[in-house]
């Protein structure tokens, strides 16, 4: 069972036997570094027994039964049995081998306590381990039941019995489970890959319960709610079912399975892939005596002796001043070591090697083959490096494929080792040296891993059938296709070739060919005179591929998709959301990457039969485009031959509709260049713009550009509307419209069985039937009418509808009110207001795409400060002129209490440690450190250096809610009235704004405050300042206010905030009357609001959607502050304002017609 690696078990963590690691010496930083291995755990810098994860043996003293639990005061209670749950068990994949059953043992000797329980409905697996330091539970138990996980605040890794192979843990789940009907339990699990069951109880629910277990009866016993209950384990009876006649199937290694055949009598089941092809004795008379003739071309294997001498050997260059390679033989087993002699020897004796005396060499080593033998293979990489290379070009697949054209007949011919039928040149073998554990040797026919083999190989076969290629063979390699229009015409070219191959001494497979069939497997393909088709072989392969797990995963399934994208109609548009998952550092997998999965599994299964190119015909080329991707279809005789598909990038995806299309054509025309260049088509689009491609005036570069390629081919330019080009529009839509509505809207006539039973219109059906009309209902045409609108009886008819009505084929995701009013103008059924509600309302799309700010969160001011420049706000007003000084900012301090403001000139570059000196400097001098600053998330605020000054300076950093400003309320108030006065002040002269600052800071904190009802100067300095017309005009005299403001300063302060609290709470009332308060809880699924701020510069667009989740809530900061979990790919604060945050609705496939007693809605 897993432990935490790491850490020491038994009394290792006992305070009184503390582990005392081996001391280290003095650290020398000029020492080399160590190359120790730990052959442990399998980690650098230190040996086997300094390991820290090796278990230490702990020895303790008895001190008496002081520590002992006295338990036996519960003997008299009677304690209660619980057995396994059985039930519908949980549907998920454990990989289990099937060893051979034991027989029935009664006895718990030797038996793990296991039992079963359940989980949400579901039956489970579970054991009680005591050497499980954690509790466990399956990955495959959280996805099959979708349980909802956390990341692991302290991730760990865990070792199994052998020590070195760690797993890492980084994901807790908490569930609820249930054994029986009398114990239930919520635990906190680790998610972990395993497969010895579901659950794994280790010592936490056994520390927290107080279970006290029976080691002779393998039970647990425990205290639940003032009973004590017993937890049975499983029978064995339950777990085997087998009876000793019934079969059982053993997994077993190929070691076991040798060592029992000496022992027993065994029968080995030996499955492989059925290639279809025509028998031997199938084949036509005509075509046995032909290869009668050359049967000393199909041998069992190749004869003994060296290939004859031909023009064409492999020769090795080296580049010049290259260092030889001699690498050391690779370790092997005594059995490999056997294996690996007895293929040397059999190439000794058949001369394809010799020993060596070569000066460089490579090691061999042994591979296994799908027939579970093993193949020799040479490591020839460091040879390959100093090699100077071969360009002899190979065929491409597609040429090969359009020389079959017009072919009803086919032979497929097999080289048997054709790398071993050609010759090493004189003088070349030392360079093919390699080495085994008992000796040197060296090829002297060309072997395989070399770098220059395949062009050698391709130049050998060119040279042998150079007269007939392109007439009637085409060569892959060692893959020959014959390939004729009649049978008689194809015995003559296959005789043809087995000639030319009998006077080069080439030799056959017999075991792969296939001889005059109408109907071939080559290359991956099935080639008939029908054309050609996909494998049915990978077909199966990717319709039974399981769902991908990991990048790697993906990154093969999209490979052998990939290779049959010629077969599928708009491959790359459907394979858009897996291609992006590649894309991405952290592999993640969500519905519409399992639509993708799952529609190109249903592509492939459904490909159809591609044509081969006549060009005797004309071509037909069908483009279309979409926002997503472009696609075009090559055919003849509305025939396909090919299908061509390509994913618009982002910048693409933003182009106009027309140069979408144009782009599509372009792109298509140059895909088929090879085809279509000199020769006359039709050229087919549904954008009608094209066909004034030539005709336009003015063209930006891009579309000239495009013109100009256009102007090479000779084609007629053909308008199809969107209906009757739907091949080409199947490539950027998943559905043809018509389609989607005559598969979907059709069955009608069932709503004529539904009426008599149905509870809402049961009884107006039957009067009805019987008078005719019943009130404002009617029969017509055999179905229910009110009035005008057809009545629906309970069915999943009013889901479809409702469903069509709002994002079918032609709708957009109109709101609620524009969808209810489409339906009531045609529908009626009892509570169609409450079913469209609910269904706009749990739509995934409109949740995620549409989203405005909501009225949401009650008016909550800050709380108000209880005297003068002890809380303060601060803001930066931004994109100014620069004045003479190169100021182009302004710092705005204001005092939360007496609403006094400081202006100060900044410069926009200016960082943290500038802006903390320019704060001393110009409020702190002045009034006294502050015991709070609010201010919004710049990054001067958020900085290291900010935080840590005023940590250390007891200063309390309240910062407002991500991308909502108005939490700092006060200097965005203040920074509206300081631009109002700045642009009188400065008029037709902005860049000398810093010399007004001053006077404009003077007239704010002169003029009375609304709150306040008092000018900042008043409270700070106990008296208004004076004013020109104070000096100027008014008669020199003693302020008696000013006296008594001094006198009484303290009551002017408390007067000022009960102002100031009846001022908020006045704002608190009129601000709530038009908004909502909405609280939420830590856990809760929510949809978060994402503003045009949170996106990286570049990559916002309007199409983009306006919503992110479903997100759970971390953190609820007050009422109308919350912290949300976002994916690791969005990188903004994740903390949201209520008004941003709307709660996620699940999206609702069941029938409508539910049950709405409880519901207080009572609208039609």
């Amino acid at each position: 069972m897993p432990t935490t690696a790491g850490a020491n078990t038994g009394y290792a963590n006992d305070q009184k036997f503390p582990h005392r690691p081996k001391p280290s010496g003095k650290e020398n930083p000029y020492v080399k570094p160590s190359t120790l291995k730990c052959f442990r755990c399998f980690q650098v810098g230190h040996k086997s027994n300094e390991c820290p994860t090796r278990p230490q043996v702990q020895l303790i003293e008895g001190e008496g039964d002081d520590e002992i639990v006295e338990i036996a005061g519960d003997d008299d209670q009677e304690a209660e049995d619980v057995i396994a749950d059985e039930g519908d068990p949980v549907m998920c994949v454990l990989e289990r081998l099937l060893l051979a059953p034991r027989m029935p043992n009664a006895s718990q000797r030797n038996a793990i306590f296991r039992t079963r329980c359940t989980v949400n409905g579901k039956v489970c697996d579970l054991l009680v381990d005591n050497g499980c330091t954690e509790n466990i539970v399956s990955r495959a138990l959280v996805q099959a039941l979708q349980l909802r996980t956390t990341k692991n605040p302290h991730p760990y890794k865990i070792s199994w019995v052998k020590k070195g192979i760690e797993v890492l843990v980084t994901d807790m789940c908490r569930l609820t489970f249930s054994i029986g009907k009398s114990y239930n339990c919520e635990v906190l699990c680790d998610v972990l890959e395993m497969d010895v069951c579901h659950i794994i109880l280790g010592r936490p629910w056994q520390y927290d319960s107080g279970v006290v277990y029976d080691g002779r009866l393998n039970t647990y016993s425990l205290d639940w709610k003032g009973r004590k209950i017993r937890l049975l384990p499983n029978s064995s009876s339950t777990d085997n079912s087998y009876s000793k006649g019934k079969a059982t199937l053993h997994l077993v290694t190929g070691n076991i399975l040798l060592a029992q055949r000496a022992k027993t009598e065994l029968y080995a089941l030996v499955v492989t892939d059925a290639i279809p092809r025509l028998e031997e004795n199938q084949l036509p008379e005509a075509v046995t005596s032909v290869l009668k003739q050359f049967e000393d071309l199909l041998p069992t294997d190749l004869p003994s002796g060296l290939p004859q001498v031909r023009s064409i050997q492999h020769q090795i260059d080296f580049v010049p001043g290259a260092n030889l390679p001699n690498l050391p033989h690779y370790k092997m087993s005594p059995k490999e070591h056997e294996i690996l002699q007895e293929m040397v020897q059999e190439l000794l004796d058949k001369q394809l090697i010799q020993p060596s005396l070569s000066p460089c060499a490579v090691p061999a080593l042994l591979v296994p083959k799908k027939d579970n033998k093993w193949r020799m293979c040479i490591d020839s990489r460091a040879i390959n490096r100093i090699t100077t290379k071969f360009r002899f070009p190979v065929p491409r697949l597609e040429e090969l494929l359009d020389k079959l054209a017009g072919a009803s007949y086919f032979s497929k011919l097999d080289l048997r080792s054709g790398y071993h039928q050609i010759r090493i040149r004189p003088g070349d073998e030392w360079k093919t040296a390699f080495k085994t554990s008992s000796g040197l040797y060296e090829w002297r026919v060309m072997p395989f891993g070399l770098c220059n083999a395949p062009a050698t190989f391709m130049r050998m076969m060119n040279e042998v059938l150079k007269h007939y290629l392109n007439k009637f063979c085409v060569v892959y390699f060692d893959d020959i296709l014959i390939y004729s229009k009649s049978l008689e015409e194809h015995l003559q070219h296959l005789t043809t070739i087995l000639q030319a191959l009998r006077e080069n001494q080439l030799f056959l497979n017999a075991a792969k060919c296939e001889f005059a069939s109408t109907r071939v497997y080559f290359l991956g393909f099935i080639v008939s005179a029908k054309g050609v088709e996909a494998d049915p072989r990978k077909v199966e392969a990717i319709a039974n591929w399981p769902q991908p797990r990991s990048l790697f995963d993906v990154r093969s399934f999209h490979g052998l998709a990939n290779f049959y994208r010629r077969f599928i109609r708009g491959f790359s548009i459907l394979m858009a959301p897996l291609t992006d998952c590649l894309k991405h550092k952290q592999f993640s997998w969500d519905e519409h990457k399992q639509r993708s999965w799952e529609s190109i599994k249903q592509a492939l299964t459904t490909a159809p039969v591609l044509a081969l190119p006549n060009f005797e015909l004309p071509f037909h080329v069908d483009s279309d485009a979409s926002a997503i991707g472009i696609g075009a279809v090559l055919s003849q005789s509305d025939k396909p031959i090919e299908y061509f598909s390509e994913k618009l990038s982002p910048a693409r995806q933003r182009w106009t509709v027309y140069e979408q299309e144009l782009y599509a054509v372009v792109r298509a025309l140059k895909h088929w260049e090879h085809y279509l260049l000199h020769r006359d088509f039709v050229l087919c689009s549904d954008h009608r713009a094209l066909q004034f491609i030539n005709t336009q005036k003015t063209i930006n570069r891009m579309h000239a550009r495009w013109v100009l390629f256009l102007q090479k081919f000779t084609f007629v330019l053909k308008h199809k509307s969107g209906q009757q080009n739907r091949v080409a529009d199947a490539l950027s839509r998943r559905t043809a419209l018509l389609t989607q509505l005559q598969t979907e809207i059709t069955g009608l006539e069932s709503l004529q069985e539904l009426y008599p039973t149905d509870p809402d219109f049961a009884s107006t059906w039957a009067a009805c039937s019987e008078g005719g009309t019943h009130g404002d209902f009617s029969i017509r045409h055999g179905y229910l009418f009110k009035h005008n609108t057809l009545c629906i009886p309970a069915s999943s008819w009013r889901h479809q509808l409702i469903l069509e009505a709002h994002c079918g084929g032609l709708a957009a995701h109109l709101g609620r009110d524009k969808t209810l009013s489409q339906l009531q103008s045609r529908f009626f059924w009892p509570k169609l207001h409450r079913d469209v509600c609910r269904l706009v309302e749990r739509c995934p799309v409109c949740q995620e795409y549409k989203g405005t700010q909501h009225n949401t969160g009650l008016y909550t001011p800050l709380p108000v400060p209880q005297s003068i420049w002890e809380d303060i706000s601060i803001d930066f007003v931004l994109g100014l002129p620069r004045t003479k000084r190169g100021c182009d900012s302004i710092m705005v301090i204001v005092d939360r209490f007496s609403k006094m403001a400081h202006f100060v000139a900044c410069k926009k570059t200016l960082d943290a440690v500038h802006v903390a000196r320019l704060f001393f400097h110009e409020v702190v001098r002045l009034h006294g450190l502050p015991r709070s600053i609010t201010s919004d998330r710049d990054v001067k605020f958020i900085s290291h250096f900010w935080r840590e000054l005023w940590k250390r300076l007891n200063t309390a950093i309240n910062l407002s809610s991500a991308y909502h400003p108005q939490s700092d309320g006060q200097t965005e108030v203040v920074n509206r009235t300081l631009g109002n006065m700045l642009r009188c002040l400065v008029q037709g002269h902005p860049k000398q704004c810093e010399e007004f600052l001053g006077q404009a800071e003077f007239a704010y904190n002169s003029m009375p405050n609304r709150s306040t009802r008092k000018c900042p100067f008043q409270i700070v300095y106990t008296k208004s300042p004076n004013h020109i017309f104070d000096i100027a005009v008014l008669p020199k005299c003693s302020d008696k206010t000013a006296t008594q403001l001094s006198e009484q300063y303290q009551e002017v302060i408390t007067e000022v905030r009960n102002k100031l609290l009846d001022s908020n709470a006045g704002y608190k009332a009129a601000v709530d009357i038009h908004r909502r308060q909405q609280i939420f809880e830590p856990g809760d699924l929510v949809m978060v609001r994402m503003r045009k701020e949170r996106f990286p510069t570049g990559t916002y667009s309007k199409l983009s959607p306006r919503k992110l989740g479903p997100v759970p809530i971390l953190r609820r900061i007050n009422d109308n502050a919350y912290t949300v979990e976002l994916p690791p790919h969005i990188h903004t604060s994740a903390t949201f304002n209520v008004a941003d945050i709307t709660a996620y609705h699940p999206p609702d496939d069941a029938t409508v017609h539910v049950d709405t007693d409880n519901l207080g809605e009572g609208g039609t």
